[in-house]
Parts: C-alpha cells; structure tokens; sequence
C-alpha cells in the first residue's frame, strides 16, 4: 500500500465538510480504505480533532497570518489547521508533527508553500503560551458557532456550558448486551476476562459503558451478535416502548437499525417492520439484522405518506425516531456544528410535524407511540408535543413529563449517554 500523507488527507477531509458541506461519515471512509489499518485511527482522529476544535483553529490562524488563504490555496488553509490541532491536542511528538504537516504541501501540489507553513507553525509554537491565555478570554472559546450557542443559552439558562463542554469531549463507548444471549453482568464478567472493564447505566437495563473505547471485534462474542454498539440514551427509547412478543410493531426513520434489533432483542417474537428513506442507510440495518440472526420487515419509505409502504395496516406500538438537528449527538459527530444551519430547525419541526400528524392513524387505539429525537433543541421536543397534543384529539402523554412541559430530555454527559428526548403517547 502507498505510502499516503495522512495530514494532507484529513485537511481535504475537513475541507469537503466546510466548504461543500459534506458529511464527514460520507468523506471519510472511502479516505480510509487508502491506508493501512494503523493509519485509519490517526486519520479519523485528526478529522474528528480538527471538526470538533475548529473554532479555535480558525482562530489562531487569523492571529498568525495577515491574510486568508483561498481559491486554490485553501487547502493549505485546512493543512495548518492539522498542523495546529496536533501540537495542541495529540501526544505526537511536534517534530515529527511539523514535518508530516509541511511534507502535506508536496502531497497536494503546493511544494512552493511549504516554507510558510513551516514559517506559520512555528511562530506559533513560540508564541503558544500568551495565544492560548487569549483564546481562553474570547467569545470563541465555546468551540460552537454562535446561533447554536445562543439557542442552548435561551433553553438552558444554567447547563449551555455545561451541554457545550460535553460536545467538545471525545464520546463514550456504550453498548447494548443482547439478553438473548447473556444477562448484562454474565456478558460484563466475560469482558473482564479479557482484560477490559466497563460499567453499567442506572437507567436502562442491557446499556455497558467500557472504561476505554475498544475494538469491535475485540468485544466478547460480537460477531455472534452477543453485544452492538448503541448510545445508552438511544437504548432508552425500549423504557418507553415496551415492545412485546406478538405485537406489530413499527420502527419508522429505522436506519442504521441498531432500535429495530433491540426491539427485537426485547421481544423476539413481535413482527417488526422498519422504515427509512434512505435507501443507501437501509443496508445497514441488514447488516445488523444479518449479524444478529434476527428478521424483520424493511421498507423504503417516506415517513409523511405511510399509505405508500403499509397501506392501511395499524401497529400496536410505533417508534418514531424523527429526523432532527442531531445536536445531541456532536461529540459524535462533530460536523455537525458546522454542517447546521439556525434555519434549518424551524424547517425540520415542519417535517418532524408532518410525520407525525401521517403515522398517527396507523396506532391502533389503545397503543403507544414513542417520539424520539437526538436533539437538545425544544422547537424538536416538547415544543413539538405541546403542538402535537393540542391538535390531536385521543392523544395523550403518559409517563413522560406533564402536557404543559412533555417528554423526557437527556443531556450528554462524559459518563451518561448523547442528549436524547422522548415522549411516550397513548391513543384512546
């Protein structure tokens, strides 16, 4: 395999999602299928580094050069934004960081401009100290772009920073212990075995946190479907659903379809139809069928027009795990801040709206719906259910918050899962 520049790779990597608005899940895999298996981590790490620091990069650049650089040059832009988030935040020694990050020059054809970068990264390293004391006094200093900040300060007077300093952390590593197979502490005490240690959620029932992040297949049994890797709050949704064997139930928006097997894991004898638009994402919830052994019915579909993909069929519980901002989950996927939009909430309500108003007459009476976001944003959540309950006669809350104030919110935290909402409806 050729040897590639990782710094030059993460820089065009970081360039397609700023400039083009490119999702990082879309760019970097096909990068990665061009390095060797050692290199796949440290590209990832610098992507996700730089995405998830970029506030500060940009930054520092703008103090460090007296002009942008664009059009053709831009690139180089990004290259120094490596060079900078490596001499701050990795462990890779700064030689050996300076001279990868100036060789990147040679990788993307701009040899000519590797004394500036040299130049630039440098002076930097010099000038470290009274940089850093400035950054730490600016406006900048959150690591998100301002319309996001100023909706987390309005919803949450008293945790924005605290939501904010959990976005900008590495995430955690949880997983969901298939209990046809093991009981949680049986499957915990096979993974002790192997030297590795993890810890248990309060909460919800099959959800393991491992004390250091580890390899898929290095997890006991994982290719025999013992264990998946799911967020403890997206785990939570089976609080509030409750499936149970005999039952048809919906998964609607299901890829990747890491809720469909868990539905199925709590009651494997239900008949499970999931549902996304996404045709690519669906063959990912096969994948995850496959490797599980489990079946279920899976349709390319839109959520807004059911009659298309299930006709008149009703469902004894749905899940409808809405499309959303996703701003519960940037410490995942760090792209995020700056792939939204502040318009784009009002526009996603609408179709979170729609959805919902669609798929309600497919509950059978008397069955539950539970309405899931992996948002923190209340426009999505409660605002959506206060709405939701005031225009749909037969519909209402049940163990999850109050009609006046609705759902149930999580918030991300370093040893809890991604910030979740839910709201568990009944129709009479």
């Amino acid at each position: 395999m050729k040897k590639q520049n990782l710094r030059s790779m993460a820089a065009q990597a970081v360039e397609q999602v700023i400039e083009q608005g490119q999702s990082l899940s879309n760019v970097l895999p096909p990068l990665q299928q061009k390095v060797s298996d050692k290199d796949k981590a440290l590209l990832q790490e610098l992507c996700f580094g730089v995405l998830r620091t970029l506030s500060q990069l940009e930054w520092l650049i703008n103090k460090l050069m007296s002009r942008p650089m664009t059009g053709k040059q831009r690139t180089v832009h990004y290259l120094i934004m490596v060079g900078f988030y490596q001499l701050l935040h990795t462990r890779i020694p700064p030689h050996a960081a300076l001279a990868e990050t100036v060789e990147g020059a040679v990788a993307i054809k701009r040899p000519q401009l590797k004394g500036l970068i040299n130049g630039v990264l440098r002076q930097f390293q010099r000038q470290q100290d009274e940089l850093l004391a400035e950054f730490a006094q600016s406006e900048t200093r959150f690591l998100h772009p301002d319309w996001l900040l100023n909706r987390l300060k309005k919803a949450y007077p008293q945790q924005w920073q605290n939501i904010a300093d959990a976005n900008n952390q590495r995430p955690p590593m949880w997983l969901r212990v298939n209990r046809n197979h093991h009981t949680r502490d049986a499957w915990l005490a096979l993974l002790e075995e192997t030297g590795m240690s993890g810890f248990t959620h309060a909460a919800y029932p099959d959800a393991v946190r491992l004390a250091s992040p580890a390899p898929v297949h290095a997890l006991p049994g994982f290719d025999e479907g013992w264990v998946t890797v799911q967020d403890a709050s997206a785990q939570g949704c089976m609080t509030w659903l409750e499936p149970a064997n005999g039952e048809q139930i919906l998964d609607l928006c299901a890829a990747p379809g890491g809720k469909t097997t868990h539905i199925l894991e709590v009651a494997p004898q239900a008949s499970v139809m999931a549902v996304d638009v996404d045709e690519q994402r669906l063959s990912r919830v096969y994948d995850n069928l496959k490797r599980l052994g489990m079946k279920a019915q899976v349709k390319q579909g839109d959520g807004r027009k059911p009659a298309e993909w299930c006709g008149e069929t009703q469902f004894d519980r749905i899940l409808l795990d809405a499309p959303c901002s996703a701003t519960g989950v940037i410490r995942r996927h760090p792209d995020i801040k700056w792939l939204r939009r502040d318009r784009d909430i009002k526009e996603l309500a609408q179709l979170q709206s729609d959805i919902l108003d669609a798929i309600w007459p497919h509950l059978k009476p008397g069955g539950t719906l539970v309405y899931a976001t992996c948002s923190v944003l209340p426009e999505e959540n409660s605002q959506q259910i206060v709405a939701f309950l005031k225009r749909t006669p037969g519909a209402t809350l049940r163990d999850t918050g109050t009609p006046e104030c609705p759902g149930q919110q999580n918030l991300p935290g370093a040893e809890e899962g991604d910030g979740f909402f839910y709201a568990k409806l009944i129709k009479e």
